[in-house]
């Protein structure tokens, strides 16, 4: 059987001018080569997404609540653009913290040892202060009692999602996908609930709290309906690690997402789950082997909004 002739493209840039708009951009983009043309064709996919009404999943690494990526996907939550969110621990304390004051921009070269002295953290060119964590040490504590009421009350430990939305209903920020999450009840899944300082702070509340818990398990059959309920799954992953895994994981139960967009500075050559493409996917059943699926590879928080803002 013969195969259909594929359709080339013809290599061409494009000319800048103040009225040019970003979703021209990211249109020509698709004729530049290399990632721009990827930065093209994930911002299609998700528009494909969208239009087919395709259940969609995102999953993000704390870096970008760190970062004004936060701000972002605040936005898509509000718009119900996304259907469901999962992420890491850092993602949920970081979105927090923000309600209170701000990060700062610093830089990539600055004195790790200074910086300490001074009791600020680092993360990449971003700094966090440590008040910023004794907010929010004050405001998990105090919340914790509040749910170890409701799980007294109730005779149920409560879940991680139902932790997240019930801390989204503490805060008013219009800035914050937490806030938003909890006001839409677009569910925020976290697999790993007790690393970080929430963890921390779930220890220091069990030596005076022992009976106080969280059910782990309780997710999965909520997670697991929503992706066996859906008539067709499409995920946007930001970074690797869990929330990447847990993502493309529970997709097996349906043979996998019909589609997937990665962005990721992660390298395939060591066999990492972060690193590892969307066609690595299909072997799993994770991704189906009629999926579309696209892989750009680069920086999340400057290639995130010129695919969000080209599918918007």
């Amino acid at each position: 059987m013969r195969q259909k002739k594929q359709e080339m493209t013809e290599i061409k840039g494009i000319e800048l001018s103040k009225s040019l708009k970003v979703t021209d951009l990211v249109n020509a983009m698709g004729s530049f080569g290399l990632q721009a043309s990827q930065v093209s064709k994930a911002s299609s996919l998700i528009q494909k997404m969208k239009k087919e009404k395709a259940r969609l999943f995102l999953a993000f690494t704390s870096n970008m609540a760190s970062s004004g990526i936060r701000e972002l996907i605040a936005q898509m939550v509000k718009n119900k653009f996304i259907d469901a969110i999962i992420t890491t621990i850092g993602a949920i304390e970081e979105d927090i913290m923000k309600t209170h004051k701000p990060f700062l921009l610093g830089n990539f070269d600055m004195d790790d040892k200074e910086l300490h002295q001074k009791g600020i953290n680092r993360i990449g060119n971003i700094l966090v202060p440590n008040d910023r964590y004794e907010f929010l040490e004050k405001h998990l504590q105090q919340f914790f009692a509040s749910l170890q009421k409701k799980q007294q009350n109730e005779n149920k430990l409560i879940s991680p999602r139902q932790l997240v939305y019930e801390l989204g209903k503490t805060i008013n920020d219009k800035n914050s996908f937490v806030y938003w999450a909890s006001k839409n009840n677009i569910p925020v899944f976290c697999p790993g609930i007790t690393d970080g300082a929430l963890g921390l702070n779930l220890y220091f509340f069990k030596q005076k709290n022992p009976d106080f818990g969280i059910d782990v398990t309780e997710d999965m059959k909520e997670l697991a309906n929503l992706v066996l309920h859906a008539d067709k799954a499409g995920a946007i992953i930001l970074g690797g690690g869990i929330a990447k895994h847990h993502t493309i994981g529970v997709n097996i139960l349906r043979d996998g997402l019909d589609y997937a967009v990665y962005i990721s500075t992660g390298t395939e050559y060591d066999g990492s789950l972060s690193g590892a493409r969307p066609k690595e996917a299909i072997s799993w059943s994770k991704i189906t082997e009629r999926g579309n699926h696209v892989f750009v590879e680069g920086d999340a928080s400057i290639i995130f909004p010129l695919v969000l803002a080209g599918a918007l």
